[in-house]
């Protein structure tokens, strides 16, 4: 069976900047996993001593450094954190940046804010914060806004690991409903690149093999994409490889989320490989 990667895959530029911070930060706590893929927190936790911790409240006197992860943090707990006595290391992605940003700005300009993805990620309770007002709405697709008493200025961003084409959808709704809509296109160029080779890829596959954690958004979303052309399963590492998937399969496509490391690829890789 032929093993084939996808073209583009992995690592995107926030959570590989995130993992460099953190290599050359010792000893010090990340402010919940600082990327969503449990083999490489573990990795980081033993050969750099790098762990984390889930709220500030366990913050206490032995720690000294924390770093802020790839996905950001809310506008009143990063207030908290720097009133502390540590140090703060911010390593939350330029790409997550922007829509926090953008979210400030439009509000002050007495927009309501409208923000397609998941409540309870964290990136977007860290984007949700720095609006002024309250008026603002996360939905994860247009039947969520039907019931929603929006004003006639919108501004609209995206998760930065969405489906572009469900963003669409949303921004459509939006402009067909409201006489002020401003769309800002805040979903990752490298998520842009990984969905359009998986798309293209699990479509020559016979099986695609989606590598990454499964409370990571962008790989659900990677996985998401693979099925709907061809047989797939998402697995977090070797051990998930059943060699009954294989049976009768002659082109095996492989892709991973934006915060699986390659070394975690190529052991699924040589996994397969065994089992086939």
């Amino acid at each position: 069976m032929e093993i084939k990667k996808a073209r583009s895959y992995g690592f995107c530029f926030g959570v590989k900047r995130a993992v460099e911070i953190a290599e050359n930060s010792k000893d010090a706590v990340t402010l919940g996993p600082l990327i969503h893929n449990p083999l490489e927190i573990e990795r980081l936790a033993k050969n750099y001593n790098v762990k984390f911790v889930n709220s500030i409240d366990e913050i206490d006197e032995n720690i000294k450094r924390v770093i802020v992860r790839t996905h950001g943090i809310a506008k009143d707990k990063l207030k908290k954190l720097k009133e502390k006595n540590v140090e703060v290391i911010d390593a939350t992605c330029p790409f997550v940046k922007k829509p926090q940003e953008i979210v400030e700005e439009m509000s002050k300009l007495g927009y309501d804010i409208v923000i397609f993805g998941d409540i309870n990620h964290p990136e977007i309770q860290g984007v949700m914060s720095y609006s002024i007002h309250n008026r603002v709405f996360v939905v994860l697709g247009v039947e969520e806004l039907k019931d929603k008493k929006l004003k006639d200025k919108i501004a609209t961003v995206a998760q930065t690991t969405r489906k572009i084409s469900d963003y669409l959808k949303i921004t459509n709704y939006l402009i067909e409903n409201h006489k002020e809509v401003r769309v800002f296109n805040t979903i990752c160029n490298a998520t842009f690149e990984n969905q359009d080779a998986v798309k293209e890829l699990s479509r020559e596959a016979d099986i695609m093999i989606i590598v990454g954690g499964k409370n990571s958004s962008n790989t659900k979303q990677l996985y998401n994409i693979a099925k709907e052309n061809c047989e797939s399963y998402l697995v977090e590492n070797e051990n998930e490889i059943n060699p009954k998937w294989f049976k009768g399969k002659k082109l095996c496509g492989i892709s991973a989320g934006a915060s699986t490391p390659e070394w975690l690829v190529e052991k699924i890789i040589s996994k397969i490989k065994d089992v086939t």
